[in-house]
């Protein structure tokens, strides 16, 4: 579908969250550094995040009225198959007025539609599949897709293997190449640079468990002033936090940044992750795919509480990946209350464990994997 003024023209669709929209930002700007010509269009869901964030990342993006499948109570679906059948006749005509030359998923409600229509209607597709355990949607698509990037390895057993290209996870460019010193970074959070930090992440809307770990946890976080924290609870939960502290410590404390306890600064959101990451000497996070390719390139000794409500339990299998490398340190969510502190405190204290975890997760990054994506999204026009 090649077009009269030879400008490579892309759909990329997907998101829902942070995990699938980062990545796909990540792939359109690659290809904008490789072809800036090219016209990007994005393809989301109606109401979702990736509605907000991919504009405020320079890219038009069109929302389509699509919703996931309720598996819990499979009679509520009947608006969900209406939505998909809507969703799948405003894709159609999208690509009708875009005439795209490639449409890439990356995964998310909106991927679905979007890459079914493309490749009923001869545009060559590609996937990308970030977790270890391919999710329903992309192993739907894979019949039809070009080629499928994926960052885990064993993946034939979801996908035809002579699609099938290793490319690792997209992550956020911001976080890389920068020369930001630990102590700078430290000191950044109003810390102390001599001493250990552990750094915890709940995502942008936040972990309930592990909110929940620290939160009961505060005395042991007082007990230890050698060691720091920098805990990002996510929107949803400062508030709770912040009670919390205030009921632990006497002191009232303000949003959003808390330092009621002098070896503990909280925010609701982190802005600058390079920052964060630099601070860390260890970091206990949710098993997302995006994160633990983050946490690979930099080199991050991570213990790992995979969410135990996503689809197909994927984190679990991503944490698994990293562990059965003795890569990562795993905690599992119904037993972080007792086990996750104590765990962390060991492990930050004992700096040969650091290295063993930096150095073996080291050995699973996947540099480069955006423009290693977008070169293969340019050789599938035609």
């Amino acid at each position: 579908m090649e077009t009269k003024n030879n400008k490579p023209r892309i759909i990329i669709s997907g998101g829902g969250t942070g995990g699938h929209i980062f990545p796909a930002v990540s792939i359109a700007n690659a290809i904008k550094e490789l072809r800036p010509d090219a016209e990007i269009l994005f393809v989301g869901a109606e109401g979702r995040m990736e509605m907000q964030r991919v504009p405020d990342a320079g890219y038009k993006i069109i929302g389509l009225p699509v919703a996931g499948f309720d598996r819990k109570h499979l009679w509520k679906n009947f608006a969900v198959l209406v939505k998909l059948a809507r969703s799948q006749w405003k894709a159609r005509s999208i690509i009708k007025q875009f005439h795209p030359q490639v449409a890439v998923g990356v995964g998310g409600y909106a991927s679905g539609p979007t890459l079914k229509t493309a490749g009923m209607m001869g545009v060559p597709t590609l996937i990308q599949e970030q977790n270890s355990y391919a999710g329903v949607t992309n192993k739907l698509l894979a019949k039809k897709a070009c080629k499928i990037c994926v960052a885990y390895e064993g993946m034939e057993k979801f996908f035809p293997a002579e699609k099938i290209i290793m490319t690792g996870n997209p992550v956020r460019q911001n976080l890389l190449g920068h020369a930001v010193s630990h102590e700078e970074a430290v000191s950044y959070f109003s810390l102390n640079p001599s001493k250990k930090t552990i750094l915890i992440l709940g995502g942008s809307l936040g972990a309930r468990t592990i909110n929940r770990t620290l939160t009961a946890g505060l005395d042991v976080i007082r007990q230890n002033p050698d060691i720091q924290f920098i805990w990002q609870t996510g929107k949803i939960y400062i508030d709770q936090v912040r009670d919390a502290i205030t009921a632990a410590t006497g002191e009232a404390v303000h949003h959003p940044h808390i330092n009621a306890i002098p070896n503990l600064y909280v925010t609701d959101f982190i802005k600058d992750m390079a920052k964060a990451y630099a601070a860390a000497d260890l970091v206990i996070s949710r098993a997302g795919a995006g994160s633990i390719s983050e946490f690979c390139l930099l080199h991050k000794p991570v213990i790992l509480v995979p969410s135990p409500n996503v689809a197909e339990d994927h984190q679990t299998k991503n944490a698994l990946a990293l562990v059965d490398k003795d890569a990562a340190i795993y905690v599992k969510d119904a037993e972080a209350e007792e086990k996750l502190l104590p765990a962390a405190l060991d492990t930050v204290k004992d700096s040969d464990k650091l290295k063993e975890l930096s150095n073996n997760i080291a050995r699973l990054a996947l540099p480069d994997s955006a423009t290693v994506i977008a070169k293969e999204v340019l050789k599938l026009i035609k």
